[in-house]
């Protein structure tokens, strides 16, 4: 992995712990996600005109990326509304990068060596420390475990299904703006048909963070999905979840969750972790 590409999967995990958090602070969570959703929209009908038209190839994937992703929006939607942000979030992305490096061998041929497969475990360990330890006095919350569980096999879906996409369609901007554009229609349109005219009412005052996070929900995952034109899927997944060190740094600083020292622990594994990966690459 190239200095370049491990720069922009580490601005990838930053900017996307940013909008979840951003989906986290709006109570209204249907609202969150339309604005989210509703924004990549926009974007990738802004970007579709300046950009290359995906390959025939891609399509299957693009559309199937689409369909996951309604899933992944609802069980995160469904584990930020049961559990903490410094819990759900850490499971939802840590329990992804195993699933990946097995989906990945078995349908992208890419088998990960001795270091990479040693980081990765060792930073799935770090990731399930930091997300299952020093929570809710010491009792899981298993509820929102699950979901987040959950969530986190419908990220591993879709970061294999768009690794084979974003390859086969000649264009990484091309492919996130086309995919932006088809997922983006779905939650919008349940929120118009379900809230019909009391839809402006529930979005107006949530605007302003739900298309802030918009903005970084794209540029998160048109980072991840370039890298993935340049790098093998799996040590990507896994160095992208480093994303939950800063997850749990939001956690601890803006919604006064528990952190403490088996936390940090954790995530010192995590990082000894993503050194492993690097070292592969």
């Amino acid at each position: 992995m190239t200095p370049l590409v491990t720069a922009a999967v580490l601005l990838a995990a930053v900017t996307h712990a940013g909008w979840n958090a951003l989906a986290h602070r709006i109570t209204d969570k249907l609202a969150g996600f339309a604005l989210i959703s509703g924004g990549g929209l926009l974007i990738g009908l802004a970007l579709t005109p300046f950009v290359p038209f995906p390959a025939g190839g891609a399509w299957p994937y693009l559309f199937g990326s689409a369909a996951i992703h309604i899933g992944y929006y609802a069980l995160l939607m469904r584990s930020f509304e049961l559990g903490d942000f410094g819990q759900a979030y850490p499971i939802a992305r840590g329990s992804a990068p195993l699933v990946v490096a097995v989906l990945a061998a078995v349908f992208a041929h890419e088998v990960p060596d001795g270091w990479a497969a040693a980081g990765i475990v060792v930073s799935c360990a770090g990731l399930s420390g930091v997300a299952l330890w020093g929570m809710r006095g010491h009792r899981p919350h298993w509820a929102a475990i699950g979901a987040a569980l959950a969530t986190g096999l419908t990220i591993a879906a879709y970061t294999v299904v768009d690794g084979l996409g974003v390859r086969a369609s000649g264009s990484s901007l091309g492919y996130i703006a086309w995919l932006m554009t088809v997922q983006g229609t779905i939650i919008p349109a349940y929120v118009l048909w379900r809230r019909r005219g009391g839809a402006v009412d529930l979005l107006r005052p949530h605007a302003r963070l739900g298309l802030l996070g918009a903005v970084l929900s794209v540029a998160a995952y048109a980072l991840v999905l370039w890298a993935q034109t340049r790098a093998a899927l799996a040590p990507i997944a896994a160095l992208r979840e480093s994303s939950i060190i800063v997850g749990a740094a939001i956690g601890a600083l803006f919604f006064k969750e528990r952190f403490g020292a088996p936390r940090i622990a954790a995530a010192g594994l995590l990082v000894v972790g993503i050194g492993l990966i690097l070292h592969a690459g």
